[in-house]
């Protein structure tokens, strides 16, 4: 039996704790308060010892066509996320060769499993696709982003949607009509305008609701919008969203001449009341997941004005800055960036993780974040393991530093 001890934090609860598990199977065997003697002691003012985070929302790149894998693939993905503090993500869908049905939804997971961390699948839902014979998560893009899996219309997204009645479904809102008569704008930002979300998400809060959805808005930026999905989750729609790093700590008017293309993402950065408008709704619990859409693109390509941001290795960090500059309590934090990865990715996960991820409790997978809050970290291009090479962070000073990440029991980082 091993076990780890310290200042432990999960969605419900803060206690000077001890945590056995079995260094074989990986699973926690007992939580208890107060510390052992034989346990691995994380200094109790300094640390704090969470439930592995989890990212649910980044691009890895990699299928069976290889034809991105210059940009990221699993194994680079998975050394960006232990190195930003997390220990299982979720990839979307929106690939060369996009997993849309069983065959391509198991070539691109077999590829997954030679990863060290746990990285689970989503599906995507395109023109003329179908469910999957498995129970999975899914992907809709409501309008043209990275990719060609997406819609041109509403209706013709409806026509598709309602095959799929009662799925975990996630929607990247942005209106498709909106866009395109928003192309002929003089920036990026203007081209994908705040009304293109505010739209898709109506849409998206209709189709959620009436074809039984498990929704899920994805990377939200509007605050306008948000209050629409606050109003539904209110009204019992079964409805989440995620918010990056970049919508809660960037806005546009931080955009130069110099700097605008390594900010160019989908949606773009908005204005500085939406970014406190998310923060506040962060802060308050009706965000539910704190996801980066990671995008890992190479340097030529962001120079040249591709979508898309490199942030997956300062994941753990951007928490730091959440405790200690913005005041967001640990409850909160763990239960965006633990419990709810964890209630989502559990249900499709092999038996090998128990009861699964998010939770310190018998039964559950050994995963953990440990915090240390009083020693900041200034984040350098050299730290990066994402195969991008670049990060909208670099050369900015965090408040804290990721101490240790364990991945079934095995201590991965330190």
């Amino acid at each position: 039996m091993t076990a780890i001890a310290g200042r432990i934090i999960t969605h419900e609860k803060e206690f000077i704790g001890t945590i056995e598990y079995d260094s074989l199977t990986g699973l926690i065997t007992n939580v208890k308060e107060g510390i052992e003697k034989e346990a691995t002691l994380y200094n109790v003012q300094d640390c704090l010892l969470f439930p592995g985070f989890g990212d649910i929302h980044i691009h890895a790149r990699e299928d069976v066509s290889g034809k991105h894998c210059y940009k990221e693939d699993f194994l680079s993905a998975s050394a960006a996320a232990v190195n930003g503090g997390v220990t299982h993500v979720a990839d979307m869908p929106n690939n060369p060769v996009p997993p849309i049905d069983d065959k391509s939804y198991d070539e691109k997971n077999a590829l997954s499993k030679k990863a060290p961390i746990q990285i689970t699948i989503y599906a995507g839902i395109g023109p003329n696709t179908n469910p999957l014979s498995k129970s999975v998560p899914y992907k809709v893009f409501m309008g043209p982003s990275i990719g060609e899996l997406f819609f041109k219309t509403n209706e013709e997204l409806e026509e598709v949607i309602q095959r799929y009645a009662g799925e975990n479904v996630s929607f990247h809102c942005e209106d498709p009509i909106i866009l395109e008569d928003s192309k002929g704008a003089s920036t990026h930002e203007d081209r994908r305008p705040l009304k293109a979300e505010i739209l898709a998400t109506d849409f998206a809060l209709y189709l959620i609701e009436k074809y039984n959805l498990t929704g899920k808005l994805c990377h939200y930026s509007s605050g306008e919008g948000l209050q629409k999905i606050i109003a539904a989750k209110k009204r019992g729609v079964k409805v989440t969203c995620e918010v990056t790093p970049t919508h809660l700590f960037f806005h546009r008017s931080i955009l130069t001449e110099e700097n605008h293309k390594w900010f160019q993402m989908n949606p773009p950065l908005r204005y500085e009341t939406d970014k406190n408008i998310l923060l506040q709704a962060f802060k308050d619990g009706w965000i539910d997941f704190l996801a980066t859409d990671h995008a890992p693109h190479s340097i030529e390509e962001k120079l040249k004005g591709i979508s898309g941001l490199s942030q997956l290795d300062t994941y753990a960090l951007f928490v730091t800055y959440l405790i200690k500059k913005e005041k967001v309590s640990l409850q909160r934090i763990a239960e965006t960036c633990s419990k709810k990865p964890g209630d989502f990715v559990n249900p499709y996960l092999p038996q090998e993780f128990g009861k699964g991820f998010g939770y310190l409790e018998k039964g559950y997978s050994a995963n953990f974040t440990i915090l240390n809050l009083t020693k900041p970290t200034t984040f350098k291009k050299e730290m990066i393991k994402s195969k991008s090479g670049w990060s909208p962070f670099e050369n900015h000073t965090f408040p804290g530093s990721i101490e240790a990440v364990y991945f079934k029991g095995k201590l991965l980082s330190r």
